[in-house]
């Protein structure tokens, strides 16, 4: 009976009774769902007050200004380089699987209104000074109210530059900031106890509302997408963290329960707060953390990027819709823009997927009708895949910056997750 006392085994006991209840009982299912939404709302609530102390008071406390830049460079780099890697092996995949060959879809058969909804909320897109712009929040409390990780990060930079100038009222400050922040992981420490009631209702609610025989039908994309995200993690990102000097395998185990977290809530921005405690645990500094992390989950999308590629290869498959080469070309270009606009959020990434459709106009917008059913499923996959892609990120740019401690690093991979301590808040020390 021990095993029950360990959360990540209450998590998968929430979403295996979740996949039962919504699959014997699928009304009662469908109506779990505020559930699953309440638990993402009371780990959102202190997701900005976590992502502002942390940052504002690792910046505040930084002697070298100029090293901050050089990994707010060295980050959006390699996000670009490994999200770029995603849509071609998602690019590649599709191609050699060819998950819809054989549906052979009329476009006039289906309902257009499905895809025209979804393509009027892409046509909302901003442009990318519109984006810029709306990256300054109206007001310094703005941020925190719709809690917008980004308006937030901006916030968070300026504070803590301004403590740097401040001298010793900086510094008192950003030791201010380190309690508060200690409060609000406190917080996190006691919602995370209701992550299998949250799992539990998502799912239930999944699997009620969509049904299983949805899930069947389109298996062949839904077990594509899911082989092709774990191809990815244990090949290309295992390959980069071997390179980082840790295992990826050792990495996925010490996550487990933020992962089944996901895989239950179907959101990534579930597990936020918790990724960065144990990213600083792992040995990666304070602000490495604090500015990776957030910007990663608007940045950094490699279950999105892999899930938008396949996806749009799917549907012209399936309605016989042959793409040139050209036209193939301009899907990657298109989706290396629009994948940036997804979040954590469940839903996001079918949005962007219209938006990038909208390049093709020989693929009919109403097949996205096709992916309305199993697009749920494929969210979990997304979600996971973008969970461990910005952990992965956080402790390279770590060890790139020279902010890892690579002892710490393998001394807790090797321990496990175990029994953790209060969470960290300090920097780790440079190797």
């Amino acid at each position: 009976m021990r095993h029950f006392r360990v959360l990540y085994v209450q998590v998968l006991v929430g979403v295996a009774l979740g996949l039962a209840v919504g699959a014997l009982w699928p009304e009662v299912g469908a109506s779990l769902k505020p559930l699953g939404d309440a638990f993402i709302k009371l780990i959102k609530m202190a997701i900005a007050p976590v992502v502002f102390c942390t940052v504002a008071g690792g910046i505040a406390r930084m002697s070298d200004l100029k090293a901050f830049g050089r990994l707010g460079l060295r980050t959006l780099v390699y996000f670009e380089a490994v999200s770029t890697l995603a849509l071609l092996v998602g690019l590649l995949v599709g191609e050699v699987l060819k998950p819809g060959a054989g549906f052979n879809v009329d476009p006039a058969s289906l309902d257009p209104k499905i895809g025209a909804g979804y393509a009027a909320q892409a046509k909302h897109a901003e442009s990318v000074v519109e984006y810029l712009l709306n990256l300054i929040p109206d007001t310094f409390l703005g941020a925190f109210a719709r809690g917008d990780l980004l308006e937030v990060l901006v916030v968070a930079i300026l504070t803590g530059f301004a403590c740097t100038r401040m001298g010793e009222f900086g510094e008192k400050t950003a030791e201010a900031l380190d309690q508060i922040g200690k409060l609000f992981f406190g917080i996190i420490g006691v919602v995370v106890k209701l992550a299998p009631i949250g799992a539990f209702g998502a799912m239930a609610f999944t699997i009620g509302k969509y049904g299983l025989p949805a899930l069947v039908k389109l298996g062949a994309l839904v077990a594509a997408v899911y082989s092709t995200s774990l191809l990815f993690v244990l090949v290309v990102l295992g390959a980069i963290a071997a390179l980082a000097g840790f295992s990826i395998l050792k990495f996925l185990n010490y996550i487990r329960e933020e992962l089944l977290i996901v895989l239950g809530a179907s959101s990534s921005e579930a597990v936020l707060p918790q990724m960065m405690a144990k990213l600083q645990r792992l040995g990666a500094g304070k602000t490495t953390v604090g500015l990776v992390i957030p910007t990663g989950y608007s940045f950094n999308l490699d279950g999105t990027n892999i899930y938008m590629t396949m996806a749009t290869l799917f549907l012209a498959q399936a309605t016989n819709t042959p793409l040139s080469w050209e036209q193939e070309a301009t899907l990657l270009g298109v989706a290396m823009l629009t994948s940036k606009g997804a979040s954590g959020v469940t839903g996001a990434g079918f949005i962007t997927l219209a938006a990038t459709l909208a390049v093709i106009p020989d693929l009919p917008i109403a097949s996205l009708a096709l992916l309305v059913g199993v697009d749920r499923f494929m969210s979990e996959c997304r979600a996971l895949t973008n969970l461990v892609g910005n952990g992965v990120a956080t402790l390279v740019l770590a060890r790139w910056e020279r902010d890892l401690d690579r002892e710490t690093l393998k001394a807790e991979l090797d321990r496990g997750p175990g029994v953790q301590a209060e969470p960290l808040l300090g920097s780790a020390e440079a190797d």
